[in-house]
């Protein structure tokens, strides 16, 4: 993190609100010295008075100076991680004073609650030019994204007689992911075009080339020159070798506030989030080319330009996972638009409770022979009622499985692989 914040430069009179009860004694002494040596005509008692007096008046000019002198920065090691894991923050702090060192600090970084209480340090003067490092670690069951800061000081002197507080501005997130449960390696389906268990195919291996060339580019084999299109564009035209097709798949993720509505605790919406970031975590590394859709037509890592690569594909995803929430919709009208711009390929959906127009919206997803899996958060409604709407996806062509809360996603996935590949 860089250095944090700017400092708070008030006037020097704003400084001396922080004069501590003693030091607010320690001036009321030394004026009432002041006044008795006036009035006796003793020069020693004004020597005492003074000294009384300027004592808290210098502690406030030197911690004023040092408190805009003092520099924090914040580390978060590592600044993603999955729910129920911890994180190190490393807190640094400097004193770029010139000849002058700090006084007894006190450090508050402010967290959210779901992280753990305040974290609060207590650190001894540090020298002019010099540093000092605390630690702390923050954790959350709970999937989100959290700020951490900004850093709070307080600084005091070695009397006791002045405290003055400092608040930066900058702060970091945490980045707290679903949680993903290990899948088996079973094949659901769903090669380059869509369909079957997932072989690649690279015309490039073999030497074909596709039929379709391109303009010449430097360092471009003089071989690979298409001279019938060279002729025809009058420029350079090279033949294209065919990249190797990749196996594409769709995770849908019903966001819908009233699929999920039955549900005091929310327990089910959390589950069908973690059971997409799970299918997403698997299926990325399996090599395919996954896209996550929600219910409002949302898609991640996004459709305009070039597509990252697979890693950065489920980190993106991820992320979208970390924050995402209910939304207000009624249907998935707004991921039927968003599929019909691409090929989804294999389709994998963890839904709520759909009643019977979004159940019919939802089996009309499915495009040609593609597989579509459903994981549907079951134990909401009643146990028939339940049955009735998961018949429904069913006569659609889907492949629907009752995703319980005690129920093993890994389980399902291997019943999806049996009921996907037998079709």
């Amino acid at each position: 993190m860089p250095e944090a914040g700017d400092p708070d430069r008030g006037p020097l009179r704003a400084a001396f609100s922080g004069l501590t009860t003693r030091g607010r004694s320690f001036l009321a002494a030394g004026a009432a010295a002041a006044v008795c040596a006036y009035l006796l005509g003793q020069e020693d008692l004004l020597r005492i008075g003074a000294l009384l007096a300027l004592l808290p008046l210098l502690c406030v000019v030197v911690l004023h100076r040092t408190r805009s002198r003092v520099t924090a920065a914040r580390q978060l090691a590592p600044a993603r991680v999955a729910a129920g894991s911890e994180s190190r923050v490393r807190l640094r702090l400097e004193n770029t004073a010139r000849g002058v060192p700090t006084g007894l600090l006190m450090l508050q970084d402010r967290v959210p609650y779901v992280l753990g209480p305040r974290p609060r340090f207590v650190v001894d003067r540090i020298e002019s030019g010099g540093r000092r490092e605390v630690t702390y670690r923050v954790r959350s069951d709970l999937r989100g994204r959290y700020p951490l800061g900004p850093l709070q000081l307080r600084l005091t002197d070695p009397f006791g007689l002045v405290e003055l507080n400092r608040s930066f501005t900058a702060f970091d997130v945490m980045t707290v992911l679903p949680k993903i449960e290990p899948l088996p390696a079973t094949a659901l389906g769903g090669d380059a075009a869509g369909f079957g268990e997932g072989g690649r195919r690279s015309p490039a291996i073999t030497g074909e080339d596709d039929v379709i060339p391109r303009d010449y580019r430097h360092g471009d084999d003089v071989r690979r020159v298409h001279w019938r299109s060279t002729a025809r564009r009058g420029s350079l035209m090279v033949r294209r070798e065919e990249q190797p097709r990749q196996d594409r798949c769709t995770v849908l993720l019903d966001t819908r506030r009233r699929g999920y509505e039955q549900d005091g605790a929310d327990p089910a919406f959390e589950r069908a989030v973690s059971g997409a970031a799970s299918a997403v975590a698997h299926l990325v590394e399996r090599g395919y080319a996954v896209r996550l859709v929600t219910d409002t037509g949302a898609v991640l890592p996004g459709e305009d330009g070039e597509q990252p690569d697979p890693a950065e594909i489920g980190a993106l995803v991820m992320d979208g996972l970390a924050s995402v929430e209910h939304s207000d919709g009624m249907g998935f009208e707004g991921a039927r638009e968003a599929l019909l711009r691409r090929d989804p390929g294999l389709l994998l959906a963890f839904v709520g409770t759909v009643a019977k127009e979004p159940a019919a919206e939802l089996a009309a997803l499915r495009r040609g022979g593609a597989p579509a899996v459903a994981f549907v958060a079951a134990g909401q409604l009643d146990a028939r009622l339940e049955q009735r709407r998961m018949e429904r996806l069913e006569e659609g062509g889907w492949t629907v499985l009752a995703h319980h809360r005690d129920s093993s996603l890994a389980e399902l996935w291997r019943t999806a692989s049996r009921a996907t590949l037998g079709r």
